[in-house]
């Protein structure tokens, strides 16, 4: 059934308040799926924070003309559109192709960072990236190894002090 003028208007505004606010977004196709496959692709990215959007590629290109974002040439993608809009610059991307390389139906155009266009060869590479929480672990491991470091060469010194006085203490019985 088609869209109402109101509903694509609310589609459009949709999409561009998510286009403005995206640090990292993906272009994909994802039409031939199973509904299950969809539900399951829009729950994995729910889960990390990625917001989708499916629309025609006219309403895409209003929102992406309302966001202020040109040099995306819609016209070379095939099919309809789904837009993975998230708040980190790979969780999209990650999310994407994942998704893509169990099902072959998924198709990346491409994405958006820092307000320009990327192609799908950048987006795949994004998503090899680690993420943001990713990022923090790895830096409170690298943080906190001196501090380990320490407290290990500390019970060392500590055992060693044990291993010698045990030792001292069986000689003096013996």
């Amino acid at each position: 059934m088609p869209k109402s003028k109101q509903q694509k208007q609310e589609t459009v505004q949709d999409l561009a308040t998510g286009l403005k606010q995206a640090k990292g977004v993906v272009f994909a196709n994802f039409q031939g799926l199973t509904v299950a496959k969809t539900e399951e692709l829009r729950k994995a990215a729910r889960e990390v924070g990625v917001s989708v959007l499916a629309a025609k590629k006219t309403l895409v290109k209003r929102a992406l003309d309302e966001a202020g974002l040109s040099g995306v040439d819609l016209g070379s993608f095939q099919g309809g559109v789904a837009t993975f809009v998230g708040s980190d610059e790979v969780s999209p991307a990650k999310v994407v192709a994942t998704f893509a390389k169990k099902n072959e139906v998924v198709a990346i155009f491409g994405g958006i960072l820092e307000g320009k266009f990327i192609d799908k060869a950048m987006v795949k590479s994004l998503s090899v990236l680690p993420g943001k929480q990713e990022l923090l672990s790895m830096m409170v491991r690298s943080l906190n190894a001196p501090i380990s470091g320490f407290v290990n060469a500390s019970a060392s010194i500590m055992r060693g002090l044990l291993y010698v006085l045990t030792a001292y203490k069986d000689k003096k019985a013996a």
